[in-house]
């Protein structure tokens, strides 16, 4: 081999390492949840971080930056240039009810992010302390309308699923509810406990472990059937709230301009940890369900359901700036 036709194949090699190098990185890749730490979203992101992490061969570290209904964490990741380094637990929230919450978004959720696929979907459950007089449907609403200023309900936070939810179940019962929003389910639980808010309709993931433990009382699933953890609780519907249904869910997304090799990759290994045992057993115990697809799928889902609840949004008139 002449001493030209070494060269060029060496720099042959050089270029086609080039990409492949692209996607070698030992730098931790930051995770970032629009919530408090403890809340249903930050358990999904670290349950999910852990085998997405054994998978990529790269630490997966979750940074919570919560508050302004997500909008906080959304921006942090739009304008974020390290690309293949960042992604973002991008919820109902973050992609379907927050552009007709909002005049104005500092970030565009069908243009700064791209999709790396759908989490989990979380079930709704009314709870109230475990000191409340309140043992069902029925009781709820005589109680609620006993109370001459309405009763207050704690939620997420601002635009939060737990938020439109219950102002859903506010028009479809006629009761008078008073919002208090939190930074993220965790603190509202805690509130919730203390007696110090009268009811909220909060994710499975975070309360799961109080009504078990006889903390929080479940008045009712807003969901289509019973929870398989939980099949003592009745759902809203059985008890005379016709036609509601409402849950949470989360997918992950990366900034737009993260190469499409890098998206792939995480692609792939968020569908392993979906997969895996771990996940699998820890969803299960939170009444959690996978949605487990690709990038595309995730783009579609998203679109339908801003579609749906910006509709909600508009009819009723909520905003939130």
């Amino acid at each position: 081999m002449t001493a030209f036709n070494a060269r060029r194949r060496a720099l042959a090699l050089l270029a086609l390492a080039v990409p492949l190098a692209s996607l070698a990185n030992d730098k931790p890749i930051e995770w970032v949840v629009g919530y408090a730490a403890g809340g249903g979203s930050d358990v999904v992101a670290r349950t999910v971080a852990e085998q997405m992490g054994r998978t990529l061969g790269r630490a997966v570290i979750v940074n919570n930056k919560p508050g302004a209904a997500t909008n906080i964490a959304a921006d942090y990741v739009a304008k974020s240039k390290d690309f293949g380094n960042v992604m973002l637990t991008a919820d109902f929230a973050t992609l379907a009810a927050n552009p007709a919450l909002f005049a104005k978004l500092s970030y565009n959720p069908e243009k700064d992010f791209v999709p790396v696929g759908l989490l989990a979907r979380f079930p709704l459950i009314l709870v109230v302390p475990e000191k409340s007089p309140v043992k069902n449907w029925k009781e709820f609403v005589a109680w609620a309308k006993a109370a001459p200023e309405g009763v207050n309900y704690a939620s997420a936070g601002l635009g939060s699923p737990h938020h439109l939810a219950t102002e859903l179940l506010r028009e479809r019962s006629g009761l008078k509810f008073t919002h208090v929003p939190y930074k993220g389910a965790a603190p509202a639980v805690q509130d919730l406990m203390g007696g110090q808010i009268a009811f909220g309709l909060m994710d499975s993931a975070s309360v799961q472990q109080y009504i078990a433990a006889g903390k929080l009382r479940a008045i009712g699933v807003a969901s289509g059937k019973r929870l398989a953890t939980f099949p003592q609780i009745p759902t809203l519907a059985e008890q005379g709230v016709s036609g509601f249904e409402a849950y949470a869910w989360q997918g992950l997304v990366v900034p737009a301009g993260t190469p499409a090799p890098q998206v792939a990759q995480l692609a792939r290994a968020l569908q392993q940890a979906l997969d895996s045992t771990p996940v699998k057993a820890r969803f299960q115990t939170l009444s959690l369900e996978a949605l487990p697809g690709t990038p595309a799928q995730m783009t579609a889902f998203a679109k339908a359901e801003r579609e749906r609840w910006g509709k909600l949004i508009r009819d009723n008139g909520i905003r939130l700036d």
